[in-house]
């Protein structure tokens, strides 16, 4: 009995690590990424830090500027909407932070909204850009309010959409699969190298609301940025790494105009969130859409940018 036991264990450990390997997958390289997802828009600008940022510089040269960053795992791809939407009227910078889309850095970069918000400096610098409107977008959206408390001098105003920063209750449960398994030390191990394209699917799913707007397409795009050299150890870092809360009090010391906009359908960061930061800070507009999750720019890319545009014509540049 005991050695046919041990043959079990042993014939499921051997289907494990067959599982296991079948599910490897291995990097795939800048130059296949650039020739799949670079466009004609794509610029890229060395910074400290050995990063090698890809951005993208739109719509009016002179005119007033709009930075846009995305969220966890995501890209500039993200803003194509709103670009395309605004650049009559605007100046619109959007780039890809550290771990994300096409940016090269290396696989130890200490990616935190502290870091990635004083790489939004630096690229600006860089750009000749010394004020403008910030927005960002979930993870973005924590870099942007970071950036409005460490250099409120460069913000004219700020614009969070559907922004992390609180914690969550101890309490919470749900969400997109992938992110109950990222909160786990083990969880991140196993997903480091294997194939996530399931979990993915499903937590933009999650994200959209409108499961139609998740598309093949759109999976691979996540799964092959999220494959590139170094992305997976900066994405896994960015679970356990040092960040900044939001609290009424901290919130309370930014000064610049400010819109929450946030999907009352959100199911990664809800809606009691949005409303948090609205009354947090100081002046702030919130703009609830009903029906709308995770990414309400590209999810209902012309009524989001429409409210923007209207804002920023009302609040910022009159």
């Amino acid at each position: 009995m005991i050695k046919g036991l041990g043959i079990l264990v042993l014939a499921v450990f051997a289907i494990v690590l067959v599982g296991w390997l079948a599910l490897l997958r291995p990097d795939i390289g800048y130059d296949r990424l650039e020739a799949k997802y670079a466009d004609a828009a794509s610029r890229y600008i060395d910074l400290p830090g050995g990063v090698h940022m890809r951005y993208r510089d739109q719509g009016q040269a002179g005119g007033h500027v709009l930075v846009l960053v995305h969220g966890f795992s995501a890209s500039a791809q993200d803003w194509d909407d709103w670009a395309r939407i605004l650049s009559p009227r605007y100046r619109i910078i959007t780039l890809d932070l550290p771990g994300h889309g096409l940016t090269r850095a290396p696989a130890r970069w200490p990616a935190n909204t502290d870091s990635y918000a004083d790489l939004v400096a630096q690229a600006t610098d860089r750009l000749g850009v010394k004020s403008f409107v910030l927005a960002g977008n979930s993870m973005g959206g924590g870099v942007a309010w970071d950036f409005a408390l460490r250099h409120p001098d460069r913000l004219q105003g700020l614009v969070l959409v559907d922004a992390a920063g609180w914690a969550p209750p101890k309490s919470q449960q749900g969400g997109a699969v992938i992110f109950q398994i990222l909160r786990n030390p083990v969880g991140r191990a196993i997903l480091r190298d294997i194939d996530t394209k399931p979990l993915i699917a499903q937590g933009l799913k999650s994200a959209f609301v409108d499961e139609k707007l998740v598309t093949p397409a759109l999976v691979d795009r996540y799964s092959d940025f999220a494959r590139a050299p170094g992305h997976r150890a900066i994405l896994m870092a960015l679970q356990t790494g040092d960040r900044r809360e939001a609290s009424y009090a901290v919130l309370a010391a930014i000064k610049a105009p400010t819109l929450v906009m946030h999907g009352r359908d959100d199911h990664l960061i809800p809606f009691a969130n949005g409303e948090a930061f609205a009354r947090a800070i100081p002046g702030a507009t919130l703009i609830a859409y009903p029906g709308v999750g995770h990414v309400p720019m590209e999810q209902i890319p012309d009524r989001s940018a429409a409210d923007l545009d209207a804002w920023l014509r009302t609040k910022v540049w009159p």
